[in-house]
């Protein structure tokens, strides 16, 4: 009897308890709901789960280029786009039974609480992305970490009865943070791999499942040994569950772990000058077109697709063809500018003085200024404080250099570094294809294509012919006196005379149109001007899209204005488009994050010169390739000369056949090389130069646009010729249906080649 007492005791305790239990659990869980444990997402925020979206920087040639983000670089993708053998690694690895389940899995959850997490946990991939989305980093305290616990489970049966087992597993993979700014599976594969999800191996696939685990500690940069141990793992889960044979697991196992690194951060990667140019056209643009409710679009987390209109494979020729040429330049002034040489290094020809406020200036640009001038320090203390040595990582081509230096000293170093710029665009759409702003964009962040404003030398003696040959038609045969000249200025508001002189003070009597500009002849540009006025040219300029002040004095003749690579490119394009300017296009659309186009761009176009003028400038422009400044891009052999090329087996390696209309620039004293080149269906320009002009060469031979500038293009395009992918004209350009000005010297008649001669100088006796 006791015995049955006992036994009914014992059933009824076991009853109480498991009804206590199950209770509990319920009014945990209702809880939970409640939000009595913490704040739980509403039903809102369960359908559409709020995380913040990187904007995609998109090439022409379908390639991201970057993306703009604050925390989190995050593009999503759609389940179709994700490998089927990263989803089979993903379940063997994170959760074998997820589709037999509704968010709990109670089987591994009663495993997990036996073993006390030694054969595993319990959180199934419902669970992990509950709390990715909406309960955060798991907390150290006991009590706490249960309620998020519960708070998860929750949460994750309520995602599996508003959400598809596919879209809770897109929805996992596209949170995730796999580190180093890959912030789903669509960054991640690009930044470990350089791939698209859908082009992942199943050796990449694991490894990035893998990670999963936790990416800090399965960190393949710095971890790679971990990070393989850790997708072998994957692939033996594979094995258990019969996705993989043996004979494969042990096949792949043996792999080492290959990435193609290609980290996202903004001073990094591809297109970093244009990306920081496109950002300021961005903001712009977002501030004057909000959306329908009134609110702007956030770069940074909307999610925004950004069409440019760079080419990915030009972007690289040009960045490689500026990393290709600028070293062997910059060794050569480092020779020319050692302390033996030069006291005032890297300035050249200047008092100490000028050298002493070059170097103030410079030190009130910082960010150490503006940071403690910001804490409200005197100019005294703020100075002292850059000759203090400081522990810092500086720019060399060979590598960044971990060094101790005063931020003095630092800044003159810096200043040894020649800058360049570089733009490349099609003359027909104004579609800009190539953007280099400098030579390393995480140390010099100045954009020497749009923002950087330089004397342009004798690029814009094209202007001035052009404009003659418009209002005179001369014609390229046309001779005009080589001599000593002056332009009276008393009509441009001088008292004194411009005197330009030839390079080298040589004159030899008399000049074709053609040989003057191909030999950049001043007193052939000052005789034009004197005839056409200034001020045509200049509103030619400004016709063809240069902003810029260009002053109402003859002296702009030989590039006394200061522009841009931007403005320049523009402006020349418009020669190889028949006369019409086309205002340069970065961006051809922008899409919201559901694919909406919100921004489609319209050309800006304007009439400037004739189809018979432009054509006309354009064979002024292919003499300087032909015969002038420029014909080294004909060349095959090595210049041994120069010491620039001592290291480049082929020196000037071009030889090429085809036409092309280009011009060098120089400015005075060797601050600037210039050199913008054509074909019909491309039209890049070239600067290179100091940041400041008293940093130069001091000899022409090495500070001329022929030896700074045009190596670079040369370099380019023949990259760009050897690329089967592209279509770069080889072609001549397309001459109007109706040439009257004589372009073919030799079948001139001889009455016509005398009197080109233009007897006392009259360039106005042009009848025939």
């Amino acid at each position: 009897m006791n015995r049955k007492k006992g036994y009914r005791s014992f059933v009824r305790v076991l009853w109480i308890t498991f009804l206590s239990i199950s209770l509990g659990v319920i009014l945990l869980f209702g809880a939970a709901s409640a939000g009595l444990l913490g704040e739980m997402p509403d039903f809102r925020q369960l359908e559409n789960p709020k995380t913040n979206l990187a904007t995609q920087i998109i090439s022409a040639d379908n390639t991201v280029l970057g993306k703009f983000y604050f925390n989190d670089n995050r593009t999503p993708i759609s389940f179709k786009e994700i490998p089927p053998e990263m989803l089979e690694a993903l379940i063997a690895t994170e959760d074998e039974r997820f589709f037999n389940h509704s968010g709990i899995d109670f089987k591994g959850t009663a495993r997990a609480v036996f073993y006390l997490g030694k054969k595993g946990g319990a959180s199934t991939i419902t669970q992990q992305l509950a709390r990715q989305l909406f309960t955060g980093v798991r907390s150290r305290n006991i009590l706490e970490a249960i309620a998020q616990k519960i708070k998860e489970w929750v949460i994750a049966v309520r995602l599996e009865k508003r959400y598809t087992k596919n879209e809770i597993m897109t929805m996992y993979l596209n949170i995730y943070d796999f580190n180093y700014n890959a912030d789903g599976l669509r960054s991640a594969s690009s930044i470990y791999f350089s791939k698209k999800p859908e082009d992942l191996t199943l050796s990449e696939s694991a490894m990035l499942v893998g990670m999963l685990k936790n990416s800090s500690l399965y960190n393949p940069i710095r971890r790679p040994e971990l990070v393989r141990k850790r997708r072998n793992i994957v692939y033996q889960q594979m094995l258990r569950n019969t996705l993989i044979t043996e004979k494969e697991k042990d096949s792949l196992a043996a792999l080492p772990i290959e990435l193609d690194f290609n980290p996202q951060s903004h001073r990094e990667g591809i297109a970093t000058y244009f990306r920081a140019h496109l950002q300021q056209f961005m903001r712009t643009w977002i501030a004057n077109n909000p959306k329908e409710d009134g609110s702007f679009y956030n770069l940074y987390l909307d999610g925004l697709s950004i069409y440019t209109t760079i080419d990915s494979r030009l972007q690289t020729y040009a960045e490689e063809a500026v990393s290709a040429h600028m070293p062997n330049l910059q060794r050569e002034f480092f020779r020319q500018n050692v302390p033996a040489f030069n006291a005032t290094a890297p300035f050249l020809d200047v008092e100490e003085d000028e050298v002493n406020s070059i170097m103030e200036q410079a030190k009130r640009r910082s960010e150490r200024w503006r940071k403690m001038k910001a804490q409200g320090l005197n100019k005294e203390t703020i100075l002292a404080s850059f000759e203090k040595p400081v522990p810092m990582e500086v720019f060399s081509w060979s590598g960044d250099i971990d060094t101790v230096m005063t931020p003095t000293d630092s800044i003159r170093y810096y200043k040894h570094f020649l800058r360049a710029g570089m733009m490349s665009m099609e003359p027909q759409t104004g579609h800009v294809k190539a953007w280099v702003g400098g030579i390393n964009y995480r140390h010099f962040q100045f954009d020497h294509v749009f923002q950087g404003k330089r004397q342009i030398g004798s690029t814009f003696k094209p202007f001035v012919y052009a404009t003659a040959i418009d209002q005179l038609k001369l014609s390229p045969c046309d001779s005009l006196p080589d001599g000593y000249y002056c332009v009276e200025s008393a009509k441009f508001g001088s008292h004194d005379a411009w005197c330009p002189k030839n390079s080298g003070d040589r004159y030899i009597g008399k000049r074709t149109l053609k040989n003057a500009l191909a030999n950049s002849v001043n007193t052939i540009s000052a005789r034009l001007i004197d005839k056409v006025g200034p001020r045509p040219v200049a509103n030619l300029a400004r016709n063809l899209g240069v902003s810029s002040r260009i002053p109402n004095v003859p002296a702009i003749a030989l590039g006394s204005a200061d522009l841009s690579v931007y403005e320049m490119v523009g402006a020349y394009a418009s020669f190889a488009n028949k006369g019409i300017y086309v205002k340069p296009v970065v961006v051809t659309r922008i899409e919201d994050k559901n694919g909406t186009i919100i921004y489609q761009a319209s050309p800006e176009t304007k009439d400037v010169l004739s189809e018979e003028s432009a054509y006309v400038t354009l064979k002024l422009l292919e003499g300087v390739t032909e015969s002038g400044s420029g014909v080294r891009l004909r060349h095959v052999g090595v210049d041994k000369t120069n010491p620039i090329f001592r290291d480049v087996v082929t020196g000037y390696p071009y030889a090429f056949e085809n036409p092309i209309a280009g011009k060098t620039g120089t400015t005075q004293n060797q601050s600037d090389g210039w050199f913008i080149g054509m074909v019909p269906n491309l039209a890049t320009g070239v600067w290179v130069g100091g940041e400041d002009r008293a940093i130069h060469f001091e000899t022409i031979a090495y500070g001329q646009g022929a030896t700074m500038a045009l190596p670079i293009w040369g370099s380019f395009m023949k990259s760009c010729y050897a690329d089967s992918t592209l279509v770069v004209s080889k072609d001549s350009f397309e001459a109007p249906d109706k040439i009257t000005i004589p372009l073919d010297c030799d079948s001139l008649s001889v009455a016509r080649q005398q009197k080109s001669f233009f007897k006392d100088e009259d360039l106005s006796d042009l009848g025939f």
